[in-house]
């Protein structure tokens, strides 16, 4: 061997050696972190879990325990993450955990995947022994779930779902809402990192504490406030309902396993000290939640102070004569299972009780139910599912209405967070008003007896359809349809049909929307023309200006047109505004829209003689000026025939 191979051997051997030095080390760095991320995993403090998993799938990215325990760390704050992780976990290495298609199920299952949840539920279970009662319930229960949860999103409600924004909901738990009477001020409970002292509970998450915040405008929050000065102690506590014309409110506080406390507004508006509810209610078990009825007669209350398996069941208590509450009943009707039934909650006229629970027919873990109460019977009705989108395959808790009723306030783990747990407002899709003309493409003519017939479906795939006839002095239609949805609109006259457009409706959620829409189409009704049965459509304007929008130059230079392709007509040009500032202004300010088309159609070559002005100001309204989309339509010009010159 000459010097060179020699030389090419020492470096060799001496590579060989640092890199097996360096990889010793690094491999030895990945078994701390692990060690340091399955020490907070089996304390199930998660958040505190993760980042060592990740740290070790930076170098990692194929490590199987790593991934697999990082998704389940995942599951409360990233489901599409989990799924991702937790399947390549399984994958790799297909024993990398003894309950792995187990949570293979359950990450399915809050990724909606729920054939695959199901099918790996039944393949965990023949994995199972004969003494594993535990794992066989569970098994059965994630099937049962996935079951529910596609039967409930095959059949979905017409709601709104939205998230109430960063001001209130954080990249940590928000949950709780309650809400003033005149929905302008909330109160929550938080576990972000703004809470008293910043302390950190067993579970890595901060201790909770409630929060205030007031309303801004229709989305928007001020920043929230912490009522530690008077209402927050060393542990959890929680906000539950507002009540007595907002003058008390019922917390809970971790004393205890867990009591219901209430304080009550100071002079100054400040809340005073909690005091404790008596022993009837608060006991050495765990009471999370209740509800007191508007007239303080009857309070409703969760505990497990008489549960053999240590579920939540719900309880009520009557007021005594010495003004302190009663012995607890248990509320029956079958709504307490032999799990979780949480956070009752009633309509003002006691007829109605929402409640939460992981029993019934639930989608996984929480979901919102409701019974109602037959006067006629005397008897509750069973509990019914609130259905999805209110509920999701994970927890769905503290559903509390506004006090007009027109919304709903809830808690969920549900996808598109900030982070874990968010407060949503669930808003009823309503009806919108559509109204407007048919006219013919070539003159801009109203055509008179056109049917038009709206089809649609409702979010569970029900059929919708609305139709109306323009009217033949007008020319006009109007329908009432649901919201928030595509429509084909078929357009036919004398039982033949003319056209067919699709129309998407906006959302509506308050059922006094009004939606323009207006119909042109290849079609000329020699009858309608010769009886002058013109029409134009109305131009609009920004608020408090007159100055010309670029689609109303479009619209009067189609107006000129016609004008000149018909010598005998002659117009009203009608200013309107909406109802902001003194009618004397208004006035002016109409008018003023009005002469903006009448000096246009001047210039391009109109006689003078052939068109009037005439202001209305607010007096007539195309729509109630109730919301901006509203106004927008009240802020307008329209162009009304009066007279043809063969008519004088």
């Amino acid at each position: 061997m000459d010097y060179l191979d020699k030389r090419l051997l020492k470096t060799s051997l001496l590579f060989l050696t640092l890199f097996f030095m360096v990889t010793a080390a690094m491999g030895q760095s990945t078994r701390q972190l692990i060690r340091k991320g399955d020490k907070m995993f089996n304390q199930a403090n998660f958040r505190a879990a993760l980042p060592y998993y990740e740290q070790v799938l930076e170098r990692d990215p194929d490590n199987a325990k790593a991934l697999y325990r990082a998704g389940i760390s995942l599951i409360a704050f990233d489901k599409e993450k989990a799924g991702e992780y937790i399947k390549k976990a399984y994958t790799l290495k297909p024993k990398v955990g003894e309950d792995a298609l187990y949570w293979m199920g359950r990450v399915n299952l809050v990724n909606y995947e729920f054939d695959e949840a199901i099918k790996n539920a039944q393949d965990y279970q023949k994995t199972l022994g004969k003494r594993d009662v535990e794992g066989k319930e569970q098994a059965a229960l994630l099937i049962q779930h996935a079951r529910n949860a596609k039967k409930e999103v095959a059949n979905p409600k017409d709601v709104f779902v939205k998230n109430l924004g960063p001001e209130v909901n954080t990249a940590y738990s928000e949950h709780s809402p309650v809400i003033s009477k005149d929905d302008n001020y909330l109160l929550f409970t938080s576990r972000s990192r703004a809470v008293t002292g910043g302390k950190e509970a067993e579970d890595g998450e901060y201790y909770e504490d409630i929060f205030e915040a007031d309303r801004l405008g229709p989305d928007s929050w001020s920043a929230p406030r912490s009522l530690s000065g008077r209402l927050n102690g060393t542990g959890h506590d929680a906000s539950i309902q507002l009540f007595d014309n907002d003058q008390k409110l019922l917390m809970y506080r971790q004393d205890q396993n867990g009591d219901i406390f209430v304080s009550s507004r100071g002079e100054t508006g400040e809340w005073t000290p909690p005091t404790k509810l008596n022993s009837n209610i608060n006991s050495r078990e765990f009471e999370s939640d209740a509800y007191i009825t508007p007239d303080g007669s009857t309070l409703y209350f969760s505990t497990n102070r008489f549960s053999e398996n240590g579920d939540l069941d719900i309880y009520y208590s009557k007021r005594m004569d010495n003004g302190d509450w009663g012995a607890p009943r248990n509320f029956g009707n079958g709504v307490n299972t032999p799990f979780d039934e949480d956070s009752p909650y009633f309509t003002p006229d006691g007829r109605t009780m929402f409640f939460s629970s992981r029993g019934h027919n639930t989608m996984g873990g929480y979901d919102i139910f409701k019974i109602e109460f037959d006067t006629v019977s005397g008897r509750w009705s069973r509990p019914e599912n609130m259905g999805y989108p209110i509920n999701t395959p994970d927890d769905d808790t503290y559903y509390r209405l506004s006090s007009d009723g027109r919304l709903a306030y809830l808690s969920s783990y549900r996808m598109g967070g900030y982070g874990e747990k968010d407060i949503y407002t669930i808003n009823y899709i309503r009806n919108a008003i559509v109204k407007g003309r048919v006219y013919s493409l070539r003159d801009s003519t109203i055509i008179p007896g056109v049917e038009l017939v709206f089809t649609g479906k409702a979010a569970n795939n029900t059929p919708l359809e609305y139709r109306d006839v323009t009217k033949p002095d007008s020319g006009t239609y109007q329908v009432t349809v649901l919201s928030s949805r595509p429509y084909q609109v078929a357009l036919s006259r004398d039982g033949k049909n003319i056209a067919n457009e699709q129309f998407e409706v906006p959302l509506s959620l308050n059922d006094t929307t009004v939606v323009e829409k207006d119909f042109y189409i290849d079609f000329v009704d020699e009858t309608a023309i010769s009886g002058g049965a013109f029409a134009f459509k109305r131009i609009y304007f920004d608020t408090d200006k007159y100055n010309l929008r670029a689609e109303s130059i479009t619209e009067l230079d189609n107006i000129a047109r016609v004008l000149k392709a018909n010598p005998t007509l002659r117009l009203s040009i009608d200013g309107h505004t909406d109802s902001r500032a003194s009618d004397a202004y208004n006035i002016q300010l109409g008018e003023n829209r009005a002469m903006a088309a009448y000096n246009y159609l001047i210039q391009q070559g109109i006689a003078p003689n052939r068109l009037i002005t005439v202001s209305y100001g607010e007096r007539r309204p195309a729509a109630p000026n109730t919301s901006a989309e509203n106004m927008q339509l009240n802020r307008r010009t329209e162009f009304n025939v009066i007279r043809r010159a063969d008519e004088q």
